[in-house]
């Protein structure tokens, strides 16, 4: 039996959304299995934090400013991420966001802005990395979606958010579909409650207790539990996963 290689040597990596929570705790975990990492978020100290933190494992990092909404911006990213650190082969897109409003009374700027980021962010972010991957020969990548694009959260008003994580999960899919024959697997993760930086506020401690109560694990995910799940997507230990939607929900999604 050959044991599974999830190394990530010699590899090169783009993550957006790399400056904090489940973003930054991936991208460090990539750098800790060995690629280099090209940091990828909005301006801010948050990009240069965790570079720093790359760059102290012992690997290449690269901070990129920019905004996944802009196409450009994508395609300026992943140049640079070759002309500093090489042939892109993996990438983790993570930039998100969540906010609630009731359905009926909903803006159309609040749902188009979580649709834009959302689906159109992950879409332009995969199409320019792929773009790369198709040329290099092949690569991995891997979407952050969320449980919430398969179950709906009890109490929370977020129809907007759901639907776009439901469309990560089936772009990841029909992507996965598209490139196969070019190298590229394309696979989609659906983290639980997580104590990212959005859940571990104050005034939505009442809220924890809840999602904790509902989880079957008893707690939320931290964001170090979802460095596992994309290190071995991302890695040759899975090579025969292409298409996939890996729930790391603690239970949450089997009762």
């Amino acid at each position: 039996m050959t044991v599974p290689n999830f190394r990530l040597d010699e590899h090169t990596a783009l993550v957006t959304g790399a400056a904090s929570g489940i973003g930054r705790a991936i991208a460090v975990g990539i750098a800790e299995s060995g690629a280099n990492v090209a940091c990828f978020d909005l301006p801010g100290p948050g990009l240069d934090e965790v570079c720093a933190q790359i760059q102290a494992v012992g690997v290449k990092a690269v901070p990129v400013a920019g905004d996944v909404t802009d196409a450009s911006s994508l395609i300026a990213a992943v140049e640079q991420t070759q002309s500093t650190l090489g042939a892109l082969t993996l990438a983790v897109n993570s930039a998100g966001v969540a906010n609630a409003a009731p359905a009926e009374t909903m803006p159309q700027q609040q749902w188009q802005r979580v649709i834009d980021i959302n689906v159109t962010g992950v879409f332009l972010s995969c199409q320019a990395e792929a773009q790369a991957m198709l040329a290099n020969g092949g690569g991995s990548i891997v979407n952050i979606a969320s449980m919430s694009g398969t179950i709906v959260n009890r109490g929370l008003l977020q129809a907007h958010y759901n639907a776009s994580k439901a469309a990560v999960i089936h772009l990841s899919r029909s992507l996965a579909m598209e490139w196969c024959t070019g190298g590229i697997r394309v696979n989609a993760i659906s983290p639980g409650y997580t104590a990212t930086p959005m859940n571990t506020r104050p005034e939505v401690a009442e809220q924890v207790r809840q999602f904790e109560s509902d989880t079957p694990l008893g707690r939320m995910a931290t964001v170090d539990e979802l460095v596992g799940p994309a290190v071995f997507l991302l890695s040759d230990a899975a090579s025969f996963c292409t298409g996939v939607d890996l729930l790391v929900d603690g239970g949450f999604t089997c009762w």
